[in-house]
């Protein structure tokens, strides 16, 4: 459809009625102008109280997962009574009821069984962004805007790897076709639940960290849209986080693959794997506010001129540095790192480093923490017969470092540029780990003691020239017209 925009709310922007009014109002906006598609999240917090349930009940904990559904049934008819009035009121409120007794029943068959199938798990959670889904559509038909609620498993299409899904790319341009664009065609605007899906024969799957984004690109694409916004609580993507770095200044434009880098290495804005579907279409989006609507976010695109240089430093506290050494010649490294990596994909896990010696084939890597007891697990059974013949050495883990990644388009062939980081970050007294760099010079990835990472992020940053003042800076300025 000619001119289509979809527009992706985050929990934040969807916490309250409050920010649901204001969600709808940028979409009633948004509405007179061109067609529209709304992506929605769960309310903020809700996806964790879901989740606590789900485990209260695996444990038997039927007083935990009462209470717990009580907080969620109050939470969302608070925002009901605050937003609606009369019979919208009553028949939402209906539908919020429906839609947490659904949920109870799973957390009563996974209280039978004592455990969570994957599959239950991902209909369960999926309730978060149903409930936002029904609450906005409603709102927005009460100020006389046509919505209708959508749920995502219905448009969708997914293969079966529950938790962690990926998108059947033309059967959901089918479903899209079929579900979307007669809405569209009507002047009405959907509200689609993000994160979740299903597979061809109706199986409800997510779409695991960064679910809701990678939604709303998933639809962008199908739909042919000819823009993306992601509305979040930050003003775009910034050159470091503010809260380590004082000076730090939100970006005009990055590429998308300098906005995918920054994303892996720990910028919150969106996920790397949110962009995989636009680039063949080339569809811009920006990132945005949605509790500073003046300001007009950083635009995501295919390509921007590079200036020499780097583009934002960001990092992640929360990994683990895994080490691994042959203590013996008798076994190859390079297949020791072969089954490492099996391993490490087996365990559905990113690895955010890789960094290696060719002498003594050792090498190390690093992941989130939250992914090291499967990695563990993985691991040590893959190589259990070397590390019980002493043919490796055990397997090291630190939990106490960080990563700090630059990144920028501009790196490529800048000579000079590696030195002038390591010296910054060494004039701080803060020692580097391991470094890994990508062929293609877009990221320099550096693994510190966790102590000395905000240090090591505001040397680079200065060093670097990337705060507020330096070229490119953005001020609060209306919204371009190619935002509208």
């Amino acid at each position: 459809m000619k001119n289509l925009l979809v527009m992706k709310f985050g929990g934040t922007s969807m916490g309250s009625a409050d920010r649901i009014r204001v969600a709808a109002g940028i979409c009633a906006e948004q509405r007179q102008n061109r067609p529209a598609v709304a992506v929605v999240s769960a309310m903020s917090k809700i996806t964790d109280l879901l989740l606590d349930s789900l485990r209260r009940a695996e444990a038997g904990d039927e007083s935990g997962v009462d209470f717990n559904l009580h907080n969620l049934r109050e939470r969302h008819h608070e925002a009901c009574r605050a937003m609606l009035e009369g019979d919208a009121r009553a028949a939402t409120l209906v539908g919020v009821d429906a839609l947490i007794a659904d949920f109870r029943r799973i957390c009563h068959g996974v209280r039978i069984l004592g455990e969570r199938p994957p599959r239950s798990v991902d209909e369960a959670v999926a309730i978060g962004e149903r409930l936002s889904s029904l609450m906005m559509a409603a709102y927005m038909e009460s100020t006389g805007v046509p919505a209708r609620p959508v749920n995502g498993s219905s448009v969708i299409v997914t293969d079966a790897l529950f938790g962690n899904a990926s998108p059947l790319m033309e059967e959901t341009r089918g479903r899209c076709a079929q579900v979307l664009a007669p809405m569209l065609a009507d002047g009405i605007l959907p509200v689609v639940t993000g994160f979740n899906g299903a597979t061809a024969d109706g199986r409800p799957t997510t779409l695991g960290r960064g679910g809701s984004d990678f939604s709303a690109s998933i639809l962008a694409a199908s739909l042919d849209a000819s823009e993306l916004w992601i509305w979040t609580d930050v003003d775009g993507i910034m050159s470091a986080d503010p809260r380590s770095v004082p000076d730090a200044r939100v970006i005009e434009q990055v590429t998308y693959a300098e906005a995918a880098e920054l994303a892996y290495n720990g910028a919150k804005v969106l996920h790397p794997r949110t962009l995989a579907p636009l680039v063949e279409r080339q569809i811009p989006v920006w990132s945005k506010n949605s509790f500073h609507l003046a300001h007009p976010g950083t635009k995501i695109v295919p390509s921007t001129p590079a200036t020499p240089g780097p583009r934002a430093v960001t990092s992640m506290a929360n990994v683990a540095l895994v080490s691994i050494e042959p203590a013996s010649a008798a076994v190859t490294g390079a297949r020791i790192m072969a089954r490492a990596l099996e391993s490490l994909a087996a365990a559905n896990a990113e690895v955010l480093a890789f960094s290696s010696s060719s002498y003594r084939q050792s090498f190390c890597f690093l992941v989130r923490n939250e992914e090291l007891a499967p990695v563990m697990k993985n691991l040590e059974a893959a190589l259990a017969l070397e590390l019980a013949h002493g043919y490796l050495k055990p397997i090291e883990v630190d939990q106490n470092v960080g990563l700090l990644a630059v990144v920028g388009e501009g790196m490529r062939g800048t000579p000079g540029l590696a030195g002038r980081i390591f010296m910054a970050i060494s004039r701080q007294n803060v020692n580097i780990i391991a470094i890994a760099q990508g062929s293609s010079e877009l990221t320099i990835s550096i693994v510190v003691r966790r102590d000395g990472l905000e240090r090591a992020i505001r040397a680079v940053h200065s060093e670097c020239r990337l705060g507020a003042g330096a070229p490119g800076e953005i001020r609060d300025v209306a919204e371009p017209a190619q935002g509208r």
